[in-house]
């Protein structure tokens, strides 16, 4: 239950006894919601109609689910896709591609590596970056180079098991942000041994191409401040739950998964929100990320039924009376957009800034 906390416990001890530095004193406070999927189609190497079973199975369900909830803008919930480049398929594209044409999601880059190189991922995320690019997906910059979000299979981000297993680039960083990648949603991995030390924060990791785990630690994205290093990680909630305590003393640790043995039940949604990740010296805007793996047959249950509507239903009553909260759904792209339009020193709505710097393309 306890295994590798000694890797971000201490950290997690600090933000809790430091926790009156930057606490908002404005009303309403905006919660940004993000919810990230590791989209496997290919999961557990089925056959090619279970691929397509499951495939077909969100794009006809899931728009039905999300057209139910609104935001304080009256936009309907939303999820982002981070699809894998080595289960790619075009038809499987084509199929999810309808689901953010209709106003409910996007689709992002996720890919699981094996004692790769350099050279190697590098060729990997450009040719997934052109194929996705063909279907009228990704974002584009103001010079029209193509941007994506990552998440990094099995959560060896910069070969953080240390070992080369699942990644075995240690520049990755550098890589990701020379291909074009405008921020990492991996985090957070515990109780894997990837976690890093640093926690429930936003901020800029900086690459040593000699060594793993170069996003370890990095400097905190503020208001005012400047992009610094090679990477923005955008980091979901980890915390101690000690209202779920197994064998009723020790608390379990909440990592922002939703799972059919992990439902999105009230304390944790009030325990994602309390971790207040925020930019720095922005703290009425909170940025809650959680992520799943919607793919697997054992939890299309609890993401296309009730424990999700039950979700949504619960950030809806007690996080959107427009006074204390507002609520606001975002992909993982806006998420990004709107971070960065605080760093700016933008204020008021958020909603304002969800185009800020990325634009969907379709």
């Amino acid at each position: 239950m306890f295994k590798n906390t000694h890797i971000w416990l201490a950290d997690y001890i600090k933000q809790k006894l430091m926790n009156t530095n930057d606490v908002c004193k404005e009303s309403p406070t905006h919660i940004m919601f993000c919810m990230v999927d590791h989209f496997e189609p290919r999961w557990n190497n089925p056959s090619y109609d279970t691929e397509v079973k499951r495939v077909d199975k969100w794009v006809n369900d899931f728009p039905k689910i999300a057209s139910e909830f609104k935001d304080n803008s009256g936009r309907p919930f939303q999820y982002t896709f981070f699809y894998p480049e080595e289960e790619y398929r075009k038809e499987h594209i084509d199929k999810l591609k309808r689901i953010s044409e209709s106003g409910f999601g996007e689709i992002e880059i996720h890919l699981h590596h094996h004692n790769d190189t350099g050279e190697g991922l590098k060729r990997k995320v450009e040719s997934f970056k052109e194929n996705l690019s063909k279907h009228g997906l990704l974002s584009k910059d103001n010079e029209g180079n193509i941007r994506y979000g990552f998440i990094h299979g099995n959560w060896a981000l910069d070969n953080s098991r240390g070992d080369d297993k699942w990644c075995g680039v240690n520049n990755e960083l550098i890589i990701l942000k020379e291909t074009g990648c405008y921020a990492d949603f991996t985090l957070p991995s515990a109780p894997d041994v990837s976690q890093t030390r640093k926690i429930n924060s936003i901020y800029y990791a900086k690459d040593d191409p000699c060594k793993p785990k170069s996003h370890n630690d990095g400097v905190d994205v503020k208001v005012g401040g400047k992009p610094s290093g090679d990477l923005m990680i955008i980091q979901g909630p980890l915390a101690l739950n000690w209202k779920r305590r197994k064998w009723g003393i020790l608390p379990r640790i909440e990592n922002g998964e939703i799972s059919y043995s992990n439902n999105p039940i009230e304390d944790r949604i009030d325990l994602w929100i309390k971790q207040g990740i925020h930019v720095k010296g922005r703290p009425g805007w909170i940025f809650v990320k959680v992520y799943t793996h919607g793919t697997q047959e054992h939890n299309w249950d609890t993401l296309l039924g009730d424990p999700m509507r039950k979700m949504l239903s619960y950030l809806d009553e007690k996080y959107n009376d427009g006074m204390q909260y507002k609520l606001h759904y975002v992909t993982a792209r806006e998420m990004y957009n709107t971070i960065k339009a605080a760093e700016d020193g933008m204020d008021g709505d958020p909603s304002k800034y969800r185009d800020y710097i990325l634009k969907k393309r379709i």
